[in-house]
């Protein structure tokens, strides 16, 4: 009972997690300003990295706890790359 419990709450969380992606998506693509865009992208990259962790809970994969690791250290760094951008102009001094 239990197990099935956990099963419909994955497969919720991975509908919730998909539906905040998209909805993400389109505020990265009409972002009217470069800040708007970034928090986009910020956003993006941790939903898309929670996604990955809920699939494999849900299929009990190490592969995709290794890929989310992966890609919040790229998104991090991504956004702090954007934000210097924003800041100063330049990203390399």
């Amino acid at each position: 009972m239990s197990a099935l419990i956990i099963t419909v709450a994955l497969g919720y969380a991975q509908i919730a997690l998909a539906t905040a992606g998209i909805l993400v998506g389109t505020r990265l693509l009409k972002g009217p300003r470069a800040q708007d865009r970034v928090l986009g992208l910020d956003t993006l990259y941790i939903t898309a990295m929670l996604l990955f962790l809920v699939t494999g809970m849900r299929l009990g994969s190490m592969f995709f706890f290794e890929a989310a690791m992966v890609m919040g250290v790229i998104g991090f760094v991504a956004t702090v790359a954007l934000a210097k951008f924003l800041f100063r102009g330049e990203v390399i001094e």
